[in-house]
This record gives C-alpha cells, sequence and structure tokens, in this order.
C-alpha cells in the first residue's frame, strides 16, 4: 500500500475523516447559522425605529368617530374616509392631518359639522361631530326620501320602511331634489312643509301627525296645509309659519286651536271645524 493510500485510510476511519467528507455540508450549515445571527443583530438595532415609525403612522381602525347618532346605520367613518380618497395610512406628523380627517368628516352628508380633531402619539384620532337629524320624508315618485330641518337631502340607504314610517311625510310636492345628498332640496314648498313639521313639535306628537299635504290656496298664490292624524283627522292648517296673509289666524293661534282640537278628538267628542285658517 503506498504512502497516499495509507494517509487517505486514516482521515477515512478518524472524526477528520468525516469531516473532511461532509465538509460542504457543515459549510453551509456555518453560513446559515452565521446568517441568522447576523439577521437578528440587524433587527434589535433595527427594532426600535420599526416600531417608531408604526406609532408614527395613522391608519383608519384607529380613529374614533364620537358624535354618531343611532339613526346612521352605515358605517360614517369608512364612507368619509373613503369618498375622501385619503391615502392610508397617514403620517402623525402631517402639518394639515387635522384638517384633512376634518375635511373628510364635513364632507359626509350625514355631518352637518366637525367639532373638533384631536391627534395623538401612537398614532390614534379622535373625530366629534354634529350629524344631522331626519324631520320628515318627502313623497316622490317611486318612493320616500329624508330631509332634514334645512331641507338637506338625507342618506336612503340608511332607512329601512320601518324607519322611515316614524317621520312624517310631506305630500303634494312636484319638484325632485335640485342636488346630490347633502345639499337643499331647492324647493321653497319643501321648506315650508318642514318649517311646519318643526313649529308643529311637541304638538305634532300629541295629534299623531303622519301627513302634512299641499292644497290649493283659496283665491291667492301661495301653498296651504292640510295635516293627517294617525287616526285620519284632517285639520286644515292653511298657510305654513311666517307665510300668513291678511285676515288669516298666525302659526301661533292656529297651533293654541290645534291643541285644544285634539284634546277634544281624544275625549271622543263630535269635531267638526277643522279648519284653522278662519278666524273665531
Amino acid at each position: 500500500m503506498s504512502e497516499h493510500d495509507t494517509e487517505k485510510s486514516e482521515h477515512s476511519g478518524s472524526i477528520f475523516g468525516l469531516i473532511w467528507r461532509w465538509r460542504a455540508i457543515i459549510g453551509a450549515g456555518v453560513i446559515v447559522i452565521t446568517a441568522i445571527f447576523a439577521g437578528r443583530v440587524v433587527w434589535e438595532q433595527q427594532r426600535e425605529g420599526v416600531v417608531r415609525n408604526a406609532d408614527s403612522l395613522l391608519t383608519a381602525d384607529r380613529i374614533e368617530v364620537i358624535g354618531v347618532p343611532p339613526w346612521v346605520t352605515t358605517d360614517l367613518k369608512w364612507q368619509a374616509l373613503r369618498n375622501a380618497s385619503l391615502d392610508m395610512p397617514l403620517p402623525l406628523d402631517a402639518p394639515d392631518l387635522e384638517r384633512q380627517l376634518a375635511r373628510a368628516f364635513d364632507m359626509h352628508p350625514w355631518v352637518s359639522r366637525v367639532e373638533r380633531v384631536e391627534t395623538s402619539h401612537p398614532a390614534a384620532a379622535v373625530v366629534r361631530v354634529i350629524c344631522r337629524e331626519p324631520v320628515a320624508m318627502v313623497r316622490v315618485e317611486g318612493g320616500l326620501l329624508a330631509v332634514d330641518q334645512e331641507t338637506i337631502l338625507l342618506p336612503s340607504d340608511d332607512f329601512t320602511a320601518e324607519s322611515a314610517a316614524e317621520y312624517p311625510v310631506v305630500d303634494g310636492v312636484s319638484t325632485s331634489p335640485r342636488g346630490p345628498v347633502g345639499s337643499p332640496w331647492g324647493d321653497p314648498a319643501v321648506g315650508e312643509a318642514v318649517s311646519l313639521i318643526t313649529t308643529l313639535a311637541p304638538e305634532a306628537d300629541t295629534f299623531g301627525l303622519i301627513e302634512c299635504r299641499r292644497v290649493p290656496k283659496e283665491g291667492t298664490a301661495g301653498n296651504w296645509w292640510e295635516l293627517v292624524g294617525s287616526d285620519k283627522l284632517v285639520v286644515l292648517f292653511g298657510s305654513a309659519p311666517g307665510k300668513a296673509v291678511s285676515g288669516e289666524p298666525s302659526a301661533a293661534q292656529k297651533i293654541v286651536r290645534l291643541g285644544k282640537l285634539v284634546a277634544r278628538h281624544t275625549r271622543g267628542e263630535s269635531v267638526d271645524d277643522t279648519d284653522l285658517t278662519k278666524t273665531r
């Protein structure tokens, strides 16, 4: 046996021989372990910065909206952020962050105004809003549309047939809204009806007002309004508040008479004179 063969045999029969044979695999393992260790060292060095960056980025789930009433059934926050096309997440140190958030919510048709926007660190925001309140449903071809006391058209998707029935219906209006949801109806007749409905409260609850109906006005231009109660009692109120003509009782006088009339009707007494436009 040659000297070379003897050396090879010795390597093969020892631990060094095993290492020699598995040297490629062992070398790869060392590289992997080294890479893992180096990666951990780098992560430990960068972790604080990564966490700090996350704490400085405002996401939608860290925005709290206060002031959303129960009649708003859709996700107002999600809709406001989506419609404003805000590119989330937003840097907390952006100089106009609070203005961006205020503008996004102020554009939503349910929001009357944004009271305040507060941001804090770690990234979070609180948006306080005042929402519009529906006061009536206006009957149009194909259904009912909700309006607030300023005749602002409200989102229809938030109303079911049952919830819409909780509000008085304005009937006899021949126009459609002139603008999109969140804008005024644009018809003075709708304004008159809404003014009458809001002026009648809380008497409207006692009366059980279910409909405010536009009727032709005798002799002159303008609108008269009939009130329909829940038990089908119909009362001619006449001109809306502030629209009374010469010789017509004031809205305050009419409301007093309406209260007495309803009280008599509730007691089961016969009610014949339901025309409040006549002086007495």
